[in-house]
């Protein structure tokens, strides 16, 4: 949805202008968005979110009641979300992983680590056998599949099927699965796979991708004359910024991987979407300070910009967004500058051209002083951004 919630509209407005820019997150939407990606999914389908998308604390609890789990990608998420959402299973995944990360969650009492290399899967049994010798680690290899290039068409960002730093070579695959079956890690359990490969798939291609990743664990479980109780075929799952209207296919995904599930009972299938749960819960609201003209275009210079939201300018797209007029009375004795055109593009207080929120909307009439609100920044917003570039105001934040 680009428009606010009513619940939303009506912070945006109330804050004073020293209050912005400012995150407002709609709980109430995201349990209900949650809470209905929940229903599409069958019984052998664990859901989990990703906390990188956003680890705000209200966020991971509004979510605890949908979700079977979260997953982790550093020390510092580790112990973020271990305090957040104390008691609730954790899978840490990553790569790089170092051994005082593994040591953390190792005491922390992680079920799941999706294993990234032979070298971390090594690292992981020696640390195991240190610091909890007497407990049987669950170990998920994840693996770069490779995938021909229809599967993958549309990501937006590709994680395996090519080069990458991330997961096991299929080619060793055999070896590591040895290494389990022939004594050689005591301390660790082999519970099954991951593998994340591609973000911004639509229902269909990630349906193809799962089935995919399912069969090439299955043949990998039947060569060794092992039984791998869990797959996880990842998140990735898309979120159009261009049309927000147009949301994942959850039903579709759902139906899916029921009769996946079906071709292989007993196997428990795992997502991990971040992204596409908490994006649409999230707005930054900001004001504007200034309407002006530059060689035939009209541009908006708002409170915040990218420092803020950065994810226009890490994905170059334009960040949807509605204007709320400000109120009357106008409170201050110079007349507010305006847009004379039908179309600004927004940009923020940085000095950097490549400061710049949304292009050439359609807001006519314009002016300083009223409120812009930009939509879908529940995900990889201030988690991600440069925050102290040019040392402004951070925003607030509203839990509504």
């Amino acid at each position: 949805m680009t428009a606010p919630t009513p619940v939303v509209r009506d912070r945006a407005l109330a804050l004073a202008p020293r209050e912005l820019p400012a995150y407002l997150y709609d709980l109430a939407a995201l349990d209900a968005h949650a809470a209905a990606v929940r229903a599409t999914l069958p019984r052998q389908v664990e859901l989990y979110y990703a906390a990188k998308a956003n680890p705000e604390p209200e966020i991971l609890a509004a979510l605890g009641p949908h979700v079977a789990g979260y997953e982790v990608s550093s020390g510092g998420e580790l112990a973020h979300v271990a305090k957040a959402v104390a008691g609730r299973p954790l899978a840490f995944g990553g790569p790089g992983k170092t051994p005082d990360e593994i040591t953390a969650a190792l005491e922390l009492g992680v079920a799941r680590f999706h294993v990234e290399s032979a070298y971390e899967l090594r690292m992981l049994a020696a640390i195991a056998a240190r610091v909890v010798p007497h407990t049987r680690v669950g170990v998920l290899l994840r693996f770069n599949l490779g995938l021909d290039d229809a599967s993958l068409e549309g990501s937006s960002l590709t994680m395996g099927g090519r080069p990458t730093p991330f997961g096991l070579d299929p080619a060793e695959a055999d070896s590591v699965v040895r290494a389990f079956t022939d004594g050689s890690l005591p301390g660790l359990r082999l519970l099954g796979v991951h593998a994340h490969l591609a973000s911004g798939l639509d229902a269909a291609r990630q349906l193809a991708v799962a089935g995919a990743i399912v069969t090439w664990s299955q043949a990998l479980a039947l060569r060794h004359g092992i039984r791998l109780a869990e797959v996880n075929v990842g998140g990735g799952m898309s979120v159009d910024y261009t049309d927000p209207g147009v949301l994942f296919d959850w039903a579709r995904y759902g139906e899916g991987l029921a009769r996946l599930c079906a071709e292989h009972p007993g196997l428990t299938l795992r997502i991990e979407p971040g992204r596409a749960l908490s994006a649409y819960c999230g707005w930054y609201a900001t004001e504007v300070l200034d309407v002006k003209q530059s060689h035939g275009e009209e541009f908006a210079v708002v409170r915040g910009g990218t420092h803020h939201l950065r994810t226009p300018a890490a994905k170059g797209h334009d960040q949807p967004c509605t204007v709320l007029p400000a109120r009357e009375p106008w409170p201050h004795p110079w007349p507010r500058s305006e847009a004379r055109q039908d179309r600004v593009t927004f940009a923020g207080q940085l000095c950097t051209p490549k400061d710049v929120l949304s292009r050439r909307v359609p807001v006519a009439g314009l002016r300083a002083g009223d409120r812009v609100v930009f939509a879908m920044a529940g995900a990889y917003a201030w988690n991600i951004s440069h925050h102290d570039f040019l040392m402004h105001p951070r925003p607030g934040f509203h839990f509504l």
